[in-house]
């Protein structure tokens, strides 16, 4: 018996260390580390499958990734905010400007802060997808972006990870996987007129929107991504993101798409854009368009995994520390191009 006791109390001890732990002492590297390119494809190569059939809002396929959304998050334990079993956010059809759209719902996943649980971290991807042609033809949109999503859903393992081990991040983050993206951002919008958590609580949106390929402008580079809208409110983002891919990651932070006179305007063209819209600093995570943009070429196989996964780690790096750090980042600009269409 006394040897068991020997064998066992240590045990204890460094279970209750580890849960009296400040988050302060935790690599956040190791967690990041848990993000990997194996997981990534077994995710996406269901996602991005026929099965779903390319995920067009309301449709059946929508229906089929956001239970699988739902069942991935039950099991990392995370609850949903709404309560009980209802991980969805219900999308009025009478948002969709175009088209006959079916009923369809955000998807949402909630991990409660330990210190400042009022302030919120968003981190987002859209789900959705443009469905089948006429033809039949399938746009399994793997990149556009099941690469985000599942992206999204290694993230929230990693934090549960760490929380198991201790290290509950200090600020609440919502887990928030849009849908109607293809539609107009619509669920964004939807998100952000009738939050779930005030605006006003909300620190930050980090948004993934495609970040499994290359583009033409960087295909000898497997290290890069583009970063946009990281300076547009708040100047302490910026710094924050800058500082945090120098220490962990050191990625190429591309900013070419960030430039106010660029002509692809892609500052406002994912769900990012609405939360800016309300002066909630935002970073819009991207790999930039290819030729198998929305095609039915747009397939898991096409994926660069590695890459896919040290992007990913970037994102999950960056929201530790904003979750993390002592102050809320402070919004010091006004965007007034965001601010006018609001």
């Amino acid at each position: 018996m006394k040897k068991i006791l020997l064998v066992v109390l240590p045990a204890i001890l460094l279970s209750c260390s580890a849960q009296n732990g400040k988050v302060e002492n935790a690599d956040p590297m190791e967690y990041a580390n848990t993000i990997t390119a194996e997981e990534l494809k077994e995710h996406l190569y269901i996602f991005a499958s026929d099965e779903f059939e390319g995920r067009e809002t309301g449709e059946p396929g929508q229906k089929k990734a956001a239970e699988y959304l739902k069942n991935e998050y039950k099991s990392l334990n995370l609850p949903s905010p709404l309560g009980g079993d209802d991980y969805y956010q219900e999308v009025p059809v009478s948002y969709f400007k175009r088209g006959n759209v079916k009923p369809t719902e955000n998807v949402v996943a909630f991990l409660e802060g330990s210190e400042k649980p009022e302030e919120i971290l968003v981190i987002s991807s859209h789900y959705d997808h443009v469905g089948v042609d006429e033809a039949g033809n399938i746009y399994n949109g793997a990149d556009d972006d099941g690469s985000g999503t599942v992206g999204v859903l290694e993230i929230a393992e990693a934090f549960v990870k760490a929380k198991k081990d201790g290290y509950t991040p200090k600020r609440s983050i919502l887990f928030l996987n849009v849908t109607g993206e293809e539609k107009g951002l619509v669920g964004s919008k939807f998100y952000t007129d009738e939050p779930i958590f005030p605006l006003a609580n909300t620190v930050v949106n980090l948004n993934i929107d495609m970040i499994g390929r290359k583009d033409p402008a960087h295909e000898a580079n497997d290290n890069y991504v583009y970063l946009i809208g990281s300076d547009k409110l708040s100047t302490d983002l910026h710094n924050l993101s800058e500082s945090v891919n120098e220490k962990y990651i050191n990625m190429d932070l591309d900013y070419k798409y960030n430039d106010e006179n660029d002509p692809n305007r892609f500052y406002y063209r994912s769900d990012h854009y609405n939360f800016a819209k309300n002066n909630i600093p935002i970073i819009f995570y991207f790999n930039g368009t290819h030729a198998d943009y929305h095609k039915p070429t747009d397939t898991p196989d096409k994926i660069e995994y590695e890459l896919l996964a040290k992007r990913a780690r970037l994102v999950f790096l960056t929201a530790w520390e904003i979750a993390n750090r002592d102050a809320r980042l402070v919004v010091d600009k006004a965007d007034n191009n965001a601010t006018a269409g609001k």
